[in-house]
Parts: C-alpha cells; sequence; structure tokens
C-alpha cells in the first residue's frame, strides 16, 4: 500500500497479518515510523505468525493510550524526560533514527532545487515571508527563478512528535521562533493549515500550489515530494541523503543520557542533516510479562533483522553497540520478560 494512501486511514487501527497467528500485538503512536514498522511487522507476521496491530495517530496519541493502558507498546518521536518514565511506569528506548525534510509545491521547482537555512525556515512558518520571491529567499538561492506566489505553510494538526523536532530546530536556529512559537507536540501555529500525520501534510504539499510543509523523509520516497536541501550548522548546504542523515546521527551518545534520552536537531559536522531525530518505543513495566516478552521479540528482531527494510527507506539503523545497550536496558528494566524473551 503506497503512503498516498494512508491519509485515509490514518485514524484507523491498521492490522497486518498472515494466516494463523501465535498472537495480536497492540501498539499506537507517531506516523514518521510508520513505512517502515508497517513492512517490519508483514514480514515478521510471515516469520512467526504473530500480527502486529497498529494505529498511527501522532506521538501525542501514541503516549497517552500508553500511559492509559490501552495498548502494549507506544512509539514517539519525541523521548519522555526520564522522570515522566518514571512517573509512569514506563520503559523507554530507541528504535531507529528518522530525518525530517521540508517539502515544496512550487512551478518548475524540481526536488533539491531550493536551498533553505534554519532562520529562512522559521521566518516563513513565522508568516514574515509572504511571497515565494521574498528577497530573504531569493538571496539563499541565486539564480533559482522564483515565482510572485504566496506561500502557504503546513503544519501537523495532532499531536506529533516530528512537530516537536521540527519546532525544536526552528527554536535553536531562530530566537524570534523560540520566544513566540517554542517548541512542542502541539503548538501555537503563526498561521496555514494542518493536516493529520505525515500522510495529512504530504497530501496538502500535493494539492496546494505555493505550499511548504515538513515530513519524516520515507514519506518523500514515497510520494514523490519536492524536497528542499538545508544549510546545516557548519554552514554547508547539504542534501538528505543516507550520507547526510549517517552523519548527524553519529553524535548520538546514548550511553551517558539515562532512559536514552537525546535531542539530535542541529548537530555539529560538515555532513549533517540538520533535522535528525530518534525514535522511541515505550512500553508498560506493570504490563504481564508474557505480553512484554511478545513486543520485545518483535522489536529486538526489529533493530537487528530489520535493517534492510529500514535502510530501503532512508531511515538510519541503530549501531550494534546502542542495540547492545537496549538489551542491556530491558534485562534491568523488565527482567522477566527479556529473560524469556532472550531465549
Amino acid at each position: 500500500m503506497r503512503i498516498q494512501l494512508y491519509a485515509a486511514i490514518a485514524a484507523a487501527t491498521v492490522s497486518l497479518t498472515a494466516s494463523g497467528y501465535a498472537a495480536n500485538l497492540t501498539g499506537a503512536g507517531g506516523t514518521a515510523i510508520y513505512p517502515v514498522l508497517s513492512k517490519w511487522a508483514a514480514e515478521y507476521a510471515k516469520k512467526t505468525g504473530d500480527t502486529i496491530n497498529y494505529q498511527p495517530i501522532g506521538s501525542g496519541g501514541g503516549i497517552k493510550q500508553i500511559t492509559s493502558k490501552t495498548v502494549l507498546f507506544a512509539n514517539t518521536d519525541m523521548p519522555l524526560k526520564p522522570d515522566e518514565v518514571a512517573k509512569q511506569g514506563l520503559v523507554q528506548f530507541p528504535q531507529v533514527i528518522i530525518s525530517i525534510t521540508p517539502v515544496v509545491h512550487l512551478a518548475n521547482i524540481k526536488a533539491g532545487q531550493l536551498v533553505f537555512d534554519g532562520p529562512t525556515l522559521a521566518d516563513v512558518y513565522l508568516g514574515k515571508l509572504k511571497y515565494w520571491d521574498d528577497a530573504e529567499i531569493k538571496k539563499i538561492n541565486p539564480g533559482v527563478t522564483l515565482p510572485h506566489t504566496a506561500i502557504t505553510t503546513v503544519h501537523r494538526s495532532d499531536g506529533s512528535g516530528t512537530t516537536f523536532n521540527f519546532t525544536d530546530y526552528l527554536s535553536k536556529v531562530s530566537p524570534e521562533w523560540k520566544s513566540k512559537v517554542g517548541e512542542g507536540t502541539s503548538v501555537s501555529w503563526p498561521g496555514g493549515v494542518g493536516g493529520k500525520g505525515n500522510p495529512g501534510v504530504a497530501s496538502y504539499v500535493q494539492q496546494v500550489d505555493g505550499s511548504i510543509g515538513y515530513v519524516e523523509y520515507a514519506y518523500v520516497i514515497e510520494n514523490k515530494l519536492t524536497y528542499t536541501n538545508m544549510v546545516n550548522a557548519a554552514g554547508k548546504t547539504v542534501a538528505p541523503t543516507m550520507d547526510a542523515f549517517q552523519a548527524a546521527a553519529a553524535n548520538a551518545d546514548f550511553a551517558k543520557v539515562q532512559d536514552f534520552y537525546l535531542i539530535l536537531t542541529n548537530q555539529p559536522g560538515d555532513r549533517s542533516w540538520p533535522i535528525t531525530a530518534a525514535t522511541y518505543m515505550l512500553l508498560r513495566k506493570d504490563s504481564p510479562p508474557d505480553q512484554n516478552n511478545l513486543i520485545l521479540k518483535f522489536l529486538d528482531w526489529a533493530l537487528k533483522e530489520g535493517q534492510p527494510q529500514a535502510k530501503a527507506l532512508d531511515y538510519v539503523p541503530l549501531p550494534d553497540a546502542v542495540v547492545k545497550q537496549i538489551e542491556a536496558h530491558w534485562a534491568k528494566q523488565v527482567p522477566a520478560a527479556w529473560k524469556t524473551a532472550a531465549r
């Protein structure tokens, strides 16, 4: 199923089944991971018969469902702070590295032809730049013919970890954005239109001439969206490529933080993509060990055996050393479940 269809089903439970299955595992959360999670689940169902029922409702929705005990696992692109993890009785760990990319719909503009730096992107979303041929945009795009077309900004309408990382980045590069809007899974947008999930934003950008939005890069691939390049923290212009995503992810040192809490936006390095993030899984410590055991088996399989599917969609798999840290974390936080799962 192509991602173009996901907007119509994003609020519904997605069932990926094999003929006959051993377990039915329920989850909910971010849409950024959904393209690769759906592939993992389909492959895992063939291998084990276990069915993964995942609702791509946004990180905020996933957090609400895991804290209210209505799903067995959740996904969020905004990591919870350690005090919140402890308060809710959760286990948190990264699953894969995602990358967020500005996308546009503009006549005669091809993918990678436009460049944005952080301050200019912030000014666009602040509503300070109203037309595509504004001097500030033309200054960083010399030689590109830009039309006098009104800019329509597209943002997420749901509680979103993708939005958290996008607005966190804008807050780091624009003092005005930080003071007026700030960062969060949901913010008071200065203007524009909202779409539900990454599919909703992608759909709006495809339909509205003069629009700009932000989506996880897998949606760029599947929808053939027109992406922009970015000027990173080192002042270098970079394209959204696996090389650039890996360069940013290389700065992640999960060993030095509690509950794997890291924000990876605006990382240093000449080759680093500036809007990169880890996406996290959440389990409940008080779930029955046999249920957590089944979830950990699936997620451990995805960490180790799901790399081809991740790389095919330009997600960055976690290094073996980080996978071992995650497994050690499971052994400490949910020992009964992991002891069984590891057999």
